[in-house]
């Protein structure tokens, strides 16, 4: 970039460019108007809700001026940010870095945790304790069957030991970002089930690992990593053939899906930069400085069987894999690392990060031991709270912060109206309208 005009002359400026006239800028930068084409920094198509505004502009500019091609600037700039300069990296691996530490964190603190909040409070503070900007997107902290769940956000969920925790989070440091998960057991040791999806989905991630170098293609790691997965789902009877289908009925009309779909449901990965799920060509060849992200997934969701279409393919395909399905039920797991294109292959930027299962379970039990923590505290002397005939709360404790009244019924008292029940009690399954934690 030779010359930059401050923002508030942007008006005079294209108004020189209307006037096919030079323009001369207060601080006495000069621009020569000789060009036959002007670029605007649009969004990616007019349909674009956040970008109807500068498309309604550029349509405005485009009808007073004349002798002028007008060309969207967005795919160079694009380039320029898939490809990261050395700078950029550093401040990406930066933020990497600030990653991993609240990542160890939390895995040194779930066994104590009776809250999926309370993990991701440790992973949070750690991000403003390391002076990032913050998050680069929302945590995804999921215990149990909410690690089924892609994008689950609610953190509201009870660590319960023994179950996977699953980790999708990513600090921002100076406008880039992280992106990095790993899902690890809460009481720090893989049950034989756990251990087999995990294996599944780490040797997903290898494969496509293998694949990364210059000229290669990030669908050439998609493929790779697909098979893998789709052979392991079918060792483990998840799938019956690495290449069957399941039908989904549409428009009448039974259509063939491919199984491991369900249960993989997501893509291998994407760019990562300025925003989480960057920009940039996924068709385009591998070159040093691009950075990506390698996060292939395995989600046995309780749920996944019940909406299939009720044909005779789909009853036999279940028929094989139910065993499998209830074997498997409710386990959760991503694995997802950061790689830098490099010369002559690939660099995990996030290789600090235990990966491997022998490699979590011990530093799980070393780094309990080491890291102090002391867990939220229970209200004192909880009750349980029911509903009576007219829908509102009785709750027998009069500890409890209550907006209500006070009233005598079966001979006791009874405060009845609105709980303000703190952040670390749950209801019971009389609970109206599927209250949260804290609501």
């Amino acid at each position: 970039v030779k010359t930059m005009v401050d923002a508030s002359e942007l008006n005079a400026f294209l108004q020189a460019v209307k006037d096919k006239k030079s323009f001369n800028s207060k601080d006495g930068a000069s621009v020569s108007n000789i060009a036959q084409t002007v670029y605007l920094l649009l969004p990616e198509n007019e349909t674009d809700g956040d970008g109807k505004a500068e498309y309604r502009k550029e349509k405005e500019f485009s009808k007073t001026v004349a002798g002028y091609k007008i060309e969207n600037a967005r795919p160079i700039f694009d380039g320029l940010r898939l490809i990261k300069s050395p700078l950029e990296i550093k401040l990406m691996q930066h933020a990497i870095d600030i990653t991993t530490e609240a990542q160890m964190r939390s895995m040194a603190v779930v066994n104590r945790a009776k809250w999926e909040y309370e993990v991701q409070a440790e992973v949070e503070y750690t991000f403003r304790r390391r002076n990032a900007d913050y998050w680069g997107y929302p945590s995804i902290v999921g215990c149990g069957p909410n690690a089924t769940t892609l994008h689950y956000v609610e953190s509201q969920g009870e660590v319960k030991l023994g179950d996977l925790l699953l980790m999708d989070v990513g600090a921002e440091y100076d406008h880039y970002t992280a992106d990095v998960t790993r899902t690890y057991p809460s009481n720090g040791k893989f049950t034989r089930e756990q251990a087999e999806i995990y294996q599944a989905v780490y040797d997903a991630q290898e494969a496509a690992a293998k694949t990364v170098k210059p000229g290669a293609s990030f669908r050439d790691a998609s493929r790779a990593a697909d098979k893998s997965i789709k052979e392991s789902l079918a060792k483990m009877n998840l799938i019956t053939a690495p290449d069957a289908t399941y039908q989904i009925l549409y428009q009448g009309k039974a259509i063939n899906m491919p199984q491991y779909r369900l249960w993989f449901m997501h893509g291998f990965g994407h760019w990562l930069g300025m925003n989480v799920h960057d920009v940039g060509d996924y068709d385009a060849k591998l070159q040093a400085g691009m950075i990506f992200t390698n996060e292939p997934g395995i989600y046995i969701r309780e749920d996944a069987l019940e909406y299939l279409a009720d044909t005779p393919e789909n009853k036999a395909f279940l028929a094989k894999i139910r065993p499998a399905y209830e074997k498997y039920k409710n386990i959760g797991v991503r694995i997802e690392d950061d790689l830098l294109v490099t010369p002559t292959g690939v660099e995990w930027m996030t290789k600090a990060l235990p990966r491997k299962i022998s490699e979590i379970e011990q530093f799980m039990a070393r780094a309990s031991k080491e890291m102090n923590y002391t867990r939220a505290q229970n209200i004192s002397n909880p009750k349980f709270a029911v509903l009576d005939s007219n829908n509102l709360f009785q709750v027998e404790d009069s500890s409890w912060n209550l907006f209500s009244k006070t009233e005598v019924k079966n001979g006791k008292t009874v405060r009845r109206g609105w709980v303000s029940s703190g952040r670390d009690a749950a209801f019971s399954g009389s609970q109206p309208l599927g209250h949260l934690h804290g609501d």
